[in-house]
Formats: C-alpha cells, structure tokens, sequence
C-alpha cells in the first residue's frame, strides 16, 4: 500500500469502534513507539508524492501531513489528531463546552444480522409468523398508548389534589399574616411548601436514577437518531420521572409536566415491546422476537408520540414531533402505527379526565394542557408586521435564553456535580421562587374586582374589600393555568408592572431551573414566559389602537407564548401544529407557522437550540440530517481507525478472550488468515473480509460454551437466534464468563453467527457518501477495504460526526471534535 495511505490511516486509533464495557480512547501499545513509527511513515511522503503513488482505487488524491509538536504534544497525521496525552475526561476549565464527544455512548444497531441463525428462524416459522408478528406491534403500540395515557392522568389528578391542599393552606396563612401584619409566617410557611416537595424531586433526579432528571427529550431524542443512552429507558427511570416531576410542580418551580410526558411514553414502549423488565429482573415470555434495537427503536418513536398526544391533545403533532426532532429511519407501516399509538393515547386521557371532572362520555379533556376556547382568534392582514416582530423578539429572548442556560450549565458541569450539592441547588432554587413570588404579592400594588368564576384563591394583600391581588393570581396556581390565565383574562386585568416584572423574573427562574437535577419540562415556564411579553404586547396594540376588536390581548399572548417556545427549542414543523391542535383553531395557523419559522431564523444566528445544546454538552454523538458541506475532499482513508482486530471464521477460545481482553472494540471483521506481525506493523491489509461479528455475540457464545467440542449444546438444539434474545439488552460482560482451563483449547465456528454481508465502502469513500449510509440505514460500523475486499479500517458514528459544522452570527465552519471517555 502507497505510504500515503499508510500514514493517513494512523488515524483516530482514539475512536476506534465502539465500546460495551469500559469506553477507552488509549491505543493499548506504548505512545512514544507509536509516535516515532507514524513520523518514520510520514518522513517519505513527498518522495512517494512525486513519483505519483495514489491510494488504492484514487485517482488523485494530495494529502498534506504536518507534525506539529505543540503543549500537548499532539501529533498530526493527515487531517487527524493523535493525543499521546489523551486524558479521560476534560479538565474543569474545559468541561461543558459543545466541541467534544464522550466515547462512553454507544450507537444501536438498527442494522438486522442476516446471519444462518436468524434465517433458520424465518425458514422455520414462514408467513404465519410474519402476521402474528404484525398484529403484535400493533398490540404493543396500543397498550404503549393507553399505559401512557393512564399515568399522564395519574400525574395530572395528583398535582390537581396535592395543588388544591398547598394553595388553600397557603391562602389561608396568607389572609391571616395580612390581618395580624406577621406576613413572615405565610412567607415562611410557601418555602417550606415548596421546599419540600423539590427536596423529593432533587434526590430522585440526583441520586436515585440520574437519567430522570430534566425533561428527557434531549436523551429521546439522541435514542431515535440511533445513540444508545445509558438507562433512558429503565422502569426505574420512569418511576423517578412520573413521581419527581409531579414534586417539581408542587415545588412551585418553574417547570411543567409537559415534556417528561414524552420520556415516560417512551420508557413504557420499550418495556412493553422487550416482554420483560431487567430492573426488577423478570421475564414474561412475550415478545421475544422484538428483542432487537431495530424494532424496539420504533416503539421508542410511537411512546414518543403518545407522549406528546397525552401532554398537549395533539396526536398528529406527536407523529411529527418523532418524525421531526428524532427518529431516523421511518416508513409508512410506522407512520400508521405510530398515529394510531398517538391517537389512542388522546382518547384514554380524555376518556378518563372527563369521568374523573364527573362528565363522562363528554371527553373534553383532550390533553394536560388545555389552552382554553378562544373565542375570537381571527387576525387581520396587517397584523402580520406586527406578528413578524414577535418572532424575531422571540428568536432574539430565546437566544438570550439558550446562552444564559449554556454558562449556567457549564457552571454545574464544572463546579455542581455531586449529588448533595444537586440536591443542595434545586433547594435554593425553590427558597428564591418562594421569595420573588411573595415580594411580587407584596410591592405590587395591582388589585382588581374579585371574579367569583375565575378566582380560585383570591389574595386580598394590601387591597380592598371584594378585590384581589393580581400578582398573587398568577403565583398562586400551576404555571399550567397562569398560560391559560394569561390567554383569557379581560383586558386590563393586569397593569403594565405587574407583567413586565414577572416576565424579567420568571425569564431568569425558568432559566436557572432548567437544567437542576430534577425532573422537569421545559414547555410550560416558556410558553408563560411568552405569553407575559406578548400580553404587554397586546395591551401595547390596544393603547395605539383602542376600541378595536381584533387588539386582544389573549391573541397576543398566544402569539408572544409561541415565538418564545419556537426560540428556545427551534422546532418548527411539529410545534406549529402541536400549538394548532392546542388553540383548536386551523385558520391561526399560518400566522404561528410564521412566527416559528422566524423565531428559528433569528435564534439560529446566534446559538442552536436548547435540547441541541444540551446534547452537544453531554459530547452525544448525534448525527445531522445532512453530512457537513464542503467535505467531499475528506475520505476514508482520513476517517478510518487502524489497527484493525480480526478474527477467523474458525477460531480458538484464547484468541477470541484475548482480543476480548486486549481491546475494547465492539465489532471484529471476520477474515479469512490473521494477519502477520509485519502486516499489523505496517497498516497493510488486515486479511479478506468475510463477515462481521459484534462484541456481545462473542460473548454470549462463551458464556454458553458453544464450541465444537461441545457436542451437548448443539445436539439439544439450544443454539438458535434465541439464545441472543435473552440475553437483550444487558448482555454479558467478560468477567462474568467462566471458562475452565481445558475451554481454552476449544475452537468456535463463527460463521452461522456473523453478519456474512456487512456493509463496506472503498479507501476513496468520501465522508458524505459514508454519512448518508450511517443516517439511512443506521449502521454501527462500517468496514473500509482496498481493491481486493481485504480489510484496511473500521469507521464508527463518532468517526464521521466530529467532523462537525459551526455557525455563529452568520458565519460558519467546518470542525473536528475532540473525543474523550467522559465529558460529564
């Protein structure tokens, strides 16, 4: 091979195939002998430049090495960096920043193993299987939909009841602080209302399971887009989420219930599609055969969607919200489902809200969050000017939004990050909204006639005999109905003060509490916030115009409330109709379509989104819908990881263990001769590709000792594509194989377990071409061979996306990222 080839494919040995058990990123060979070989093979470049050698099947191909000694003493090989100081996660001062990946994410392996196993299967159970194994997809959906309908009421009726208590207990300490003039009891009596509960909520997010807190929707959406999320999916997750979001709320923390609704669908779809719960370790025997990334990825899409349909009644919002921020693959049998999924979900909530409320069979109850009826919600033509400037308001406040929560979360990442000093936050966090609340009831003085119809827990304060604090009507109440408050109250019930000094506050709580250990959703305090600007807004519109009809301030609410949301998590398409299906109300939906495009577009030119950002923290390696542009000048040979481990279809025990042992890769090719000595030392072919075996295979083949010399396993017929099965999705790890002596001198044939046609790209593939494969078809790895199919390299998700593009206030770039163990 042209030593051009060979230097360039000393390249990302960092990140080379994926990790099951412990995630590394340091080549196992001493780094002082690697560095001094890769500058003995980059020595002679230009020689073999000058006398024309390409690289196999390349016409053209110039490539420009550089080996720069720097601090670090990285060394450059081709357009690759290799770190002999690689550390296991960044220093404090690098933590939390958005160009690094964490090589402790694994991607799914939504590709199917065609392998003789598995077509032993489909020879054996033909056409009748086929249709019993349709027909209980559409079985695991509908009770997916309906399970997560019932525990969307169970949240909602129980924050209902719980609420009732606080608030009335609250209202009536409150009434008396005022008679006696000790207003610190009641003051006093709110911190530890919300205290309390946030407490709850801090511990299970913090150090019960991790993986619930926040709103769940970044990790949903890195589980669609093929990254296996360490425990999103966990019943123990889903208990953590139901219970700690339903304590964030009756914390009185700016959060909602809204978006945790999405990551309990599809926690419950996973569980029900596996027949079985690893966490409490039982197996009930159904559903085997959808032990399998590839179908339990489409039940995660469908829970994802019934998430969506119980938490805003928009089940057509939901289909788009999987189709939109997550899943990528889709096809029209999973369109159907997932609809169906969405759908079911919407009528079991209402069904069962609208018995709860004593109005059975009324089913007007269509999701937790209910907008209201607007009564008027036409617009005139004109009114598009103003509505243009309400989106590049909200793509400007989300943006400030989003930067605000980025410093505050790389904060956390550096200095935050043991779980008493989690919990330790999220109380304080609740000690300040109690605080700013009851200084809000207190310094402003905006009272108004007490309306005995909307009035709940009217708060008398400093105002007179049948009036009530208005700030207080806000406060006192779930943020879930101050949005509905802000949508239908008659004008004028507010003062320009009392809306514009809670929108600068709630602006800032919303920001600070997003992102504490606790379960939370990001919806709701956003949606409230946009709404408080977008009342002033309207009350703006009706001082300019007055007497007009169509200057309603509730209009404008909504308007404000949806720019604001659009600007923070940049959704465009499934928002749009999300809100639509919210308000009930086609003709409005133009002007919100506008108004997200907008928000977009101007959000976007400073920062990305917040979920995006998010993801970006945590080093996810998600992948773009779109390879980068401009980057059909980078190829295989620049992507690729070298050495490669391979293994012979017909292999002994001690070598699979050792390989095993040696390396932390997830995927061997299977060729036909190992290579020599001299051909691992010089990145020459790694031998003739004949398949690809994973990680866990090999595994579950020695932990079953599978051998040829055990004639007892294969005469009982045990070894089937069931025995994969059950051991999904937690498979074994190396240290709980037990192999005697004697096992060691045992042989393994491989060959009708290995994937016998992976997919496989040429030294001269360019990355676009490769990304499109991975993002179509979902690969895991992708095998890079020369003009004669032998094997020269492995490329991995984290192979192709940190070759990323930035944009910043309209200018953008193409960068790699630096990969670590760890990023958290």
């Amino acid at each position: 091979m042209a030593a051009n080839d060979e230097a360039l494919s000393f390249i990302n040995v960092l990140d080379y195939q994926e990790d099951d058990e412990h995630p590394s990123l340091c080549y196992e060979d001493d780094d002082d002998s690697i560095i001094e070989e890769a500058q003995h093979y980059t020595s002679g470049l230009d020689a073999h430049e000058e006398s024309g050698d390409v690289v196999d099947g390349c016409n053209s191909t110039e490539v420009e090495d550089k080996a720069d000694k720097t601090q670090n003493e990285t060394l450059s090989v081709g357009n690759s960096t290799f770190y002999p100081d690689q550390q296991e996660s960044p220093s404090d001062e690098n933590r939390g920043q958005l160009n690094v990946l964490s090589a402790a994410y694994e991607s799914l392996d939504y590709e199917i193993c065609v392998n003789s196993a598995w077509l032993d299967e489909e020879r054996t159970k033909g056409y009748t299987f086929v249709v019993k194994k349709d027909v209980a997809r559409w079985l695991v959906v509908l009770l997916t939909a309906v399970l997560t309908a019932l525990i969307a009421c169970v949240i909602d009726i129980t924050i209902e009841s719980l609420s009732k208590f606080k608030y009335t207990w609250l209202k009536q300490y409150t009434d008396y602080g005022v008679e006696k003039n000790v207003l610190i009891i009641p003051f006093l009596l709110w911190a530890a209302l919300n205290i309390g509960p946030t407490l709850i909520a801090a511990f299970l997010g913090s150090c019960v399971e991790p993986a619930a807190a926040g709103s769940g929707i970044p990790q949903v959406k890195c589980y669609l887009n093929g990254v296996k999320v360490p425990r999103v999916v966990r019943v123990k997750t889903l208990l953590s989420k139901v219970v700690g979001v339903t304590m964030s709320v009756l914390g009185g923390l700016a959060v909602g219930k809204e978006g945790p609704m999405i990551h309990s669908g599809a926690v419950i779809a996973a569980g029900v599609s596996q027949g079985k719960t690893t966490s409490f370790k039982r197996d009930f025997g159904v559903f085997e055969y959808f032990r399998e990334d590839h179908e339990k990825r489409d039940f995660v899409s469908a829970g994802a969607a019934a998430g969506v349909a119980a938490a805003f009644g928009a089940p057509v919002g939901g289909v788009l919200f999987s189709l939109e921020e997550g899943a990528s693959f889709w096809n029209q049998g999973l369109t159907w489902r997932v609809f169906f999924g969405a759908m079911m979900s919407t009528f079991t909530l209402n069904l069962v809200l609208s018995t709860y409320n004593g109005v059975p069979g009324k089913l007007a109850y269509n999701g937790l969050l209910n907008f209201g009826k607007f009564d008027d919600l036409t617009y005139e033509i004109w009114e598009f000017i103003p509505f243009l400037l309400m989106g590049v308001m909200g793509g400007l406040l989300g943006a400030l939004f989003n930067h605000i929560n980025l410093k505050l979360t790389a904060f956390r990442m550096r200095y935050i990050n043991k779980p008493w000093q989690k919990i330790l936050e999220a109380a304080v966090v609740a000690f300040v909204t109690a605080g700013v609340a009851f200084l809000m009831i207190y310094l402003i003085h905006d009272c108004r006639l007490i309306d005995p119809d909307t009035a709940t827990y009217p708060i008398q304060m400093s105002c007179g005999v049948g009036e009530e604090n208005a700030v207080a009507s806000i406060w006192f109440q779930t943020p879930e109905k101050s949005v509905r408050s802000l949508f239908h109250d008659p004008p004028e019930s507010y003062e320009w003060s009392t809306i514009g000094v809670f929108f600068a506050c709630y602006f800032f709580l919303a920001c600070w509490t997003y992102g504490l250990g606790i379960p939370s959703g990001l919806f709701i305090p956003t949606l409230l916030c946009g709404a408080a600007w977008g009342r002033l807004v309207g009350k703006l519109m009706s001082l300019f115009f007055p007497n007009q009809q169509w200057a309603n301030e509730g209009k404008y609410a909504l308007v404000g409330a949806g720019a604001m949301l659009g600007g923070v998590v940049r959704m465009t398409l499934s928002l749009t109709v999300i809100l639509m299906e919210c308000v009930g109300n086609i003709t409005f939906g133009l002007p919100l379509m506008i108004i997200l495009m907008v928000a977009k577009w101007v959000g976007d030119f400073f920062n990305e989104g917040l979920y995006d950002i998010h993801i970006q923290m945590q080093g996810v390696p998600i992948m773009a819908w779109d390879a980068p542009p401009l980057s059909n000048n980078i190829y295989a040979t620049e992507v690729m990881n070298r050495p490669v481990a391979t293994l012979r279809s017909v292999e002994s025990v001690k070598r699979i263990v050792n390989i095993l042992k040696q390396n932390n890769f997830n995927g061997f090719p299977v060729v036909d001769d190992v290579p020599t000595e001299e051909d691992t030392r010089y990145f020459k072919s790694f031998g003739t590709l004949r398949g690809l075996i994973l990680r866990s295979q090999l595994i579950v083949l020695l932990k079953h000792k599978v051998f040829n010399e055990n004639a007892e396993v294969w005469q009982n017929s045990q070894v089937d594509i069931r025995l994969f099965r059950l051991s999904y999705p937690r498979y074994f790890t190396l240290d709980e194989v037990n192999l005697d002596p004697e096992d060691m001198n045992c042989t393994v044939d491989i060959r009708p377990f290995y994937n016998p046609s992976p997919y496989s790209v040429v030294t001269c593939t360019a990355l676009p071409r490769m990304f499109n494969l991975f993002r179509a078809l979902g690969l895991r790895h992708l095998v890079v061979v020369d003009d004669n199919n032998g094997v020269v390299g492995m490329v991995t998700r984290k192979d192709l996306v940190k070759y990323r593009i930035w944009k910043h206030r309209g200018q953008m770039g193409l960068e790699e990222l630096v990969i670590y163990n760890n990023v958290s």
